[in-house]
């Protein structure tokens, strides 16, 4: 095995690990707090501060990996949620609500920068290690991708289990052991220059992006509002509220989430690649846009033909599970196509501080989506989720249109030897 090829499976199977113990502290944040009786406005506030923070979060960790390198920036993301789960275990019963509310949008502001730095150090170190092929790019990213989010879904059924078998704060306790050992691995095993670079120097040069990179971001944003709009808060409330159990509830999101990491690792199968490495690339792009945005559409237009049966009996639970299937292929094919894409166009000197200033957008767009999808489900329940996911995904779909096909001489060049090996 090369050291690239070493490096690539050692950030691969740490984000895994870290990616395990989110999905599973999303799923417990979310069903014990619903369980106490918390209002669906007040879940999605629960998770402000952890979609805010990782805007910030985003574009410091990408400027602080050029600078400091990969792996410090993974040691820092990894103890970051190890404090945050603790924190969080911390929470006494016996305080008031305000306060309870207060201690939680806290240790999950700490979670959310923990989860964008681990992110954006992991995504860099993909393109410090695949080398100057797209094609093989595209598969490593594909994969990452994919993979990484098999195992958030497999964290939201850990999340459900765990509630139901060790409580929230045993559950909290076995997570941070989790993550410990991962640190202590990672740490000891990656070469301490992967990924170091010349960082920008100001503000200014730090927010100077590529129209291509900038496009994407803004594509970004509405993609994963669109997302979370519906998936976030609307639907496991959705499902609970139908009488659903919470391992029903987290084992089905699971299920979901992990056939649509498949989708995302096999995305490369699925795409037309060119020479290039861009034209049919934005090209699939715009047309997986498309048939994202259709999906939502066709679920209200569902939802609200005129049926024989009572109001609360249209939006059954089949209609509700099949929709969220068939939303997750274009998606997952969607979200491998950006990940791709953003690395195609970043500049390789600078890869880590673009990545970062993508998913900040990324961070963005997933803040509207929750903060959208708890007003949108408490006042017009799933359907208002829907129709606000069509609409983002209408914005979506209309600035991959303007995506350019050629990427910047920079972006094409090799990474130095000396980050590309680590060393």
């Amino acid at each position: 095995m090369t050291s690239g090829a070493r490096n690539y499976a050692i950030v691969t199977a740490a984000y895994w690990g870290f990616t395990l113990t989110d999905g599973a502290l999303r799923m417990l944040v979310l069903l014990h707090f619903f369980r106490l009786g918390y209002s669906p406005f007040t879940l999605a506030f629960l998770f402000l501060l952890y979609e805010a923070a990782g805007i910030l979060a985003n574009l410091g960790g990408g400027w602080l990996a050029a600078r400091f390198g990969i792996p410090r920036m993974l040691t820092v993301g990894l103890s970051l949620q190890t404090a945050g789960l603790l924190m969080l275990s911390a929470l006494d019963p016996g305080w008031s609500a305000a306060m309870s509310v207060a201690w939680v949008v806290a240790a999950q502001g700490v979670a959310g920068v923990a989860k964008d730095i681990t992110k954006t150090a992991s995504k860099s170190a993909i393109k410090a290690t695949a080398g100057s092929g797209s094609g093989q790019l595209f598969r490593w990213v594909a994969w990452f991708t994919g993979s990484k989010n098999a195992m958030k879904g497999a964290g939201f059924f850990v999340g459900g289990l765990l509630l139901d078998v060790a409580g929230f704060r045993g559950a909290l306790w076995l997570l941070a052991g989790l993550i410990a050992v991962i640190l202590t691995a990672a740490a000891l095993s990656l070469p301490a220059g992967l990924g170091k670079a010349g960082a920008s120097k100001s503000m200014k040069e730090l927010f100077s992006k590529s129209r291509g990179v900038n496009l994407l971001a803004a594509a970004r944003i509405f993609m994963f509002g669109a997302r979370d709009v519906w998936f976030v808060v609307g639907l496991p409330v959705f499902l609970y509220s139908r009488g659903w159990s919470f391992l029903e509830v987290g084992g089905f999101l699971a299920a979901w989430t992990i056939a649509y990491g498949a989708i995302q690792a096999a995305a490369p199968r699925l795409v037309m690649r060119s020479a290039d490495g861009l034209s049919r690339e934005v090209r699939a792009a715009q047309v997986w846009s498309a048939l994202l945005a259709a999906v939502p559409a066709a679920l209200v237009v569902a939802m609200l033909l005129p049926q024989a049966t009572a109001p609360d009996l249209l939006v059954s639970d089949l209609l509700v599970t099949a929709g969220l299937v068939l939303f997750g292929i274009p998606f997952a094919v969607n979200s491998s196509l950006h990940s791709y894409l953003i690395l195609a166009y970043a500049g390789a000197k600078k890869a880590a501080e673009d990545v970062g200033f993508y998913y900040a957008a990324n961070a963005s767009g997933r803040l509207m989506g929750i903060l959208l999808s708890g007003l949108l489900y408490q006042t017009g329940g799933l359907t208002a989720c829907l129709l606000g996911s069509f609409a983002m995904l209408a914005a979506c779909w209309g600035l991959t249109l303007f995506l350019p096909r050629h990427a910047d001489r920079e972006a094409l060049s090799p990474m130095p030897p000396a980050v590309a090996s680590g060393g």
